[in-house]
């Protein structure tokens, strides 16, 4: 097994519950190859550990491929052969007489894989936990899984676990300084900007970052992950829409497809993809943002500060960006290998995308952003891309980033990437976002500059950006 990286913050929560002195029920939740079950496997070290999970869903899956799957996963951790697989309340009842005392931490990984063809699984698990779980105090039971949407209407919305759940633990990618760690020993020899342009295709996911070969430059790997037929990366686009969502994965996927150009409202994805702007449509992407792959990107009214009703839809996750402007396109050359790539690139719009992939790992690591300008959450009182729709009383306005703070004072955050010289024209463009933002008076705008690559020593001179921040720096 790789050597655990990071989440110490996440440790330590998870470690406060063994202060207890009653049973806890844990859920943890979080995109595909986010590290949910890894996570509670190195939590779990200290203590006895029993994992079980489900069965990937297929036509075929049935309640019954659920029920034998986990006797036999129960017959080979206690040591009882033979476990007759005949009801869920049989089997967690032997579980818990197996696990009645000592600290004992039991994992249910892709708990929504267990129990999806069966309408009784969560309320036998439910009365199990009641009835037999709990009885041991320093028992942990773990419910995870990538089905976010499923956990959240079945388990943590349900009126069957109200006021059971101890704690949520919901994952996200990994903190740049954890990413630079998959480059181990060599790490030091490195250039940000090479580690920025991997991590720019597979943003802070540690099951990605685990498949880096830190013996091969930023181009090779991504070649041999993302363009090479059986590499890690290339089938992995069709794994996330097989065995994640738990019903028919096409619309997911053209939402998705809409999205990987820019984000867009939901009445745009509607029209593109001709159907209707439906509460469906919404549960789509509610689905979509909960798995951790969209965000929703509230603009808001900068004079009193609370968000308005327009919301764009963003691609947060660089890998499906990625896979979607490229590999997609290649797929079927790529199988029969009719297809080589020289240099990243010769591909088409290949600067510009590795500019939105960028973005997204920016917006993802704003922390670092927030430390930079000295800015403390508690003063933020809105943060995001920032959209502004044209009126015939007002210009239209994009910006990349824009911090506004209970101080009257808004951060203009222009975002670049870039192996050339940024040079003077980024002074041009966002002194026209600035005047195109409708403000109200005693509002002060300060522009910043986010940037990989070099800054024409123009730029500093004019001392037009109120900072300057190197992201390659907090790699």
């Amino acid at each position: 097994m790789a050597t655990f990286i990071g989440r110490e913050d996440e440790l330590k929560k998870l470690e406060q519950f063994t202060q207890k002195k009653t049973a806890s029920l844990i859920v943890i939740r979080g995109r595909r190859r986010i590290g949910k079950s890894r996570l509670a496997e190195e939590f779990a070290k200290p203590y006895k550990f029993y994992s079980f999970t489900g069965v990937p869903p297929t036509s075929a899956t049935t309640k019954q491929s659920q029920l034998n799957e986990f006797a036999y996963q129960l017959s080979s951790v206690i040591g009882v052969p033979g476990i007759k697989a005949d009801d869920w309340n049989t089997l967690f009842l032997l579980l818990a007489k197996h696990t009645h005392e000592e600290r004992v931490v039991i994992l249910f990984d892709e708990i929504s894989w267990m129990g999806f063809k069966d309408p009784d699984f969560l309320g036998k698990l439910k009365n199990a936990w009641d009835l037999h779980f709990k009885k041991n105090n320093k028992l942990i039971l773990i419910l995870c899984g990538s089905a976010s949407y499923w956990i959240e209407k079945n388990i943590l919305s349900s009126t069957g676990f109200l006021g059971r759940i101890s704690y949520t633990l919901t994952l996200t990618e990994l903190s740049l300084a954890e990413c630079r760690q998959f480059w181990g020993k060599v790490a030091k020899n490195i250039s940000a900007y090479e580690i920025i342009k991997v991590l720019s295709l597979t943003g802070g996911v540690p099951k990605y970052l685990e498949e880096i070969d830190p013996k091969l430059n930023a181009e090779d790997n991504i070649k041999k992950l993302c363009f090479t037929n059986g590499g890690f990366l290339f089938d992995e686009f069709n794994h996330i829409f097989s065995d994640l969502f738990l019903r028919h994965s096409e619309m997911y996927r053209n939402i998705v497809s809409t999205l990987a150009n820019g984000a867009k409202e939901s009445k745009e994805i509607a029209k593109i993809l001709n159907i209707e702007q439906t509460g469906r449509l919404t549960e789509y992407l509610e689905e979509l943002e909960l798995s951790g792959f969209v965000k929703r990107d509230y603009t808001w009214k900068v004079a009193t500060g609370h968000d308005s009703r327009l919301s764009k839809y963003r691609l947060s996750d660089n890998y499906l960006r990625f896979y979607l402007k490229y590999v997609s396109k290649y797929r079927t050359k790529i199988q029969r290998n009719a297809f080589t790539i020289k240099s990243l690139t010769t591909l088409p719009e290949w600067n510009s995308i590795l500019g939105l992939q960028f973005e997204n790992l920016v917006l993802n690591n704003r922390k670092y952003i927030h430390q930079a300008l000295n800015i403390s959450v508690e003063d933020i009182i809105s943060e995001n891309p920032f959209f502004q729709t044209k009126t015939t009383t007002q210009p239209g306005c994009q910006i990349d980033y824009l911090i506004q703070t209970k101080f009257g004072g808004l951060y203009v955050c222009e975002i670049k990437f870039s192996k050339n010289e940024i040079g003077l024209e980024v002074i041009k463009e966002v002194q026209q976002k600035i005047d195109r933002l409708k403000r109200p008076k005693g509002f002060s705008c300060r522009p910043v500059l986010i940037h990989v690559g070099r800054v024409s020593n123009s730029i500093i001179e004019s001392e037009f950006f109120s900072e300057i921040i190197d992201f390659s720096e907090f790699v």
